[in-house]
């Protein structure tokens, strides 16, 4: 069940999702929480302007994690996210022994906008986090969320063939 405590937290994801569209990245944002429900690092796409393939937001908190947490506190928390990790994050979060992780929008949805769009197919396998993480627990997508991501993801491809 997706509590207004889980919806505060995926909308922040959208908002940083914007705001790594409106600096050229793809629109992917993250937030980790701790099991008490504070805020601990927030970060959205940065492939583009760091020109750097790793920074993903979701590999970004594990490697943060990894350095300011203890394997419990990291197995208590929850990444959210603008849109279902990728193949590379997922590994991560699950050798990082991270928690759960609450998306609002899936793979598979994004893989249907992508053809819907036009849009060329990914240069990795579009797997589904538990293909990759299968002890990872997972949440997602959420209604309503999920239809602002993939507006989103319409704005990044027009405006990379404006």
């Amino acid at each position: 069940m997706v509590s207004t405590t889980d919806i505060t937290h995926l909308r922040r994801c959208v908002e940083l999702a914007r705001e790594a569209l409106n600096a050229g990245d793809s629109p992917f944002a993250s937030v980790l929480v701790s099991a008490e429900g504070t805020v601990l690092k927030e970060d959205r796409n940065r492939v583009v302007t760091e020109a750097d393939v790793t920074r993903h937001p979701e590999f970004t908190l594990v490697q943060w994690a990894q350095k300011n947490l203890f394997p419990t506190q990291r197995a208590a928390t929850t990444v959210y996210t603008s849109g279902e990790h990728c193949p590379m994050c997922a590994t991560a979060h699950a050798f990082a022994g991270m928690g759960r992780i609450f998306y609002a929008s899936s793979t598979a949805q994004l893989l249907a906008w992508r053809k819907e769009i036009g849009m060329d197919s990914d240069l990795v396998a579009p797997l589904a986090i538990n293909q990759v993480a299968p002890g990872v627990p997972v949440e997602g997508p959420v209604a309503g969320l999920d239809e602002e991501v993939k507006e989103l993801h319409r704005l990044k491809h027009l405006w990379a063939n404006a």
